[in-house]
């Protein structure tokens, strides 16, 4: 059911991460081997043929990404070169047609602008949560790749992913796979998201945040955190995050690697994560577009249960990266060189 509240109404502060019906949204089709010039439309609904691939066959993918209200009124878009490259390479894999990473950009663009008055204020800690998507579609029934496309891009103001914010909550490795050792995990598909829904639901039905998942073919190393990445401070302060080729290359996580090499001057590591040795780490988290940082207080292992930091604290150097990587996305600190693009 959709939301139907407008801005003045709406408690920015208090925000969670829900639907909200926005006044526009992006849309462009796929059609006889070209794209559209797309549209913006108040319609909040889509209209497709039953025999669409994205009904049948999981040929579709998405993107997440935020626009941010800066403390002088304007609205600051991080890194959207990267989500539509991101975009294309699932769009590859799943032998979707890839929509042009500049049109892209700029239809971001206009669905902020129709919207911009959805912005969140700054200085509520709430943001305009953006959701590009596509889906193949057509009349279709055997396994193959559609003829025709729908790209579209909604938005919705938004708070915290997780319940209580940048406060550390406990997870659980979970002993389902997210995907598949060589399949979709490095894309961003609505299949490996249907994958997370019962072991994540069994973790929250146990107290826990979320679950994480080991790496499919061995089972022994650290990948995701729910439908975010992991990352972990070691005692011998090195920033560590896994590196698959099942593991959704997070955006957020490639530029706090970056901050945290050149920002806080420590080492870092982007490689195998055994769950083993999850006692090397003072503080841990995990990070992504809706969750930004979420600090881990503890992660249950089979029958142990391993403390990180704190389970009611924030560590110093988790909140560091996350004033730094908020301060950019806000404007109040100043970010490498293509990291903020103005609407």
């Amino acid at each position: 059911m959709t939301t139907d509240i407008r801005p003045k109404n709406i408690d920015w502060e208090n925000l969670d991460f829900s639907y909200i019906k926005t006044d526009y949204r992006f849309i462009s089709k796929f059609k006889e081997g070209k794209w559209d010039e797309g549209e913006l439309t108040t319609d909040n609904q889509l209209h497709i043929s039953e025999g669409s691939t994205a009904l049948h066959y999981g040929q579709q993918c998405f993107e997440g990404m935020k626009a941010y209200r800066t403390k002088d009124g304007s609205i600051n878009l991080f890194r959207p070169y990267e989500n539509a490259r991101r975009m294309k390479n699932s769009c590859d894999r799943l032998l979707m047609a890839p929509y042009p990473e500049d049109k892209f950009v700029e239809a971001v663009k206009k669905v902020v602008r129709a919207n911009e008055e959805w912005v969140p204020p700054y200085g509520t800690g709430a943001s305009l949560y953006l959701r590009p998507f596509m889906i193949g579609v057509g009349d279709n029934v055997g396994i193959k790749a559609a003829d025709e496309y729908i790209f579209s891009i909604f938005a919705t103001p938004v708070g915290s992913y997780f319940k209580g914010g940048m406060k550390p909550s406990n997870f659980l490795v979970s002993t389902y796979d997210r995907a598949a050792p060589r399949g979709t995990g490095a894309a961003k598909v609505g299949g490996n998201y249907a994958a997370s829904l019962l072991p994540g639901k069994e973790a929250k039905g146990r107290s826990f945040s979320d679950a994480v998942y080991l790496d499919p073919e061995t089972h022994t190393k650290i990948e995701e955190v729910g439908a975010a990445n992991f990352f972990g401070i070691t005692k011998d302060d090195v920033f560590v995050t896994p590196k698959s080729p099942s593991i959704l290359p997070s955006i957020t996580k490639y530029s706090l690697l970056w901050l945290a090499e050149n920002r806080l001057n420590l080492k870092t590591y982007e490689g195998d994560v055994f769950v083993k040795d999850i006692d090397q780490f003072k503080e841990a988290g995990a990070c992504g577009t809706a969750a930004v940082i979420a600090p881990i207080g503890g992660l249950q292992v089979d029958e142990a249960f391993h403390v990180f930091y704190s389970e009611t604290e924030v560590g110093p150097v988790t909140k560091r990266l996350y004033n730094e990587l908020t301060g950019i996305q806000f404007g109040e600190i100043e970010g490498p060189e293509g990291w903020i693009e103005k609407v």
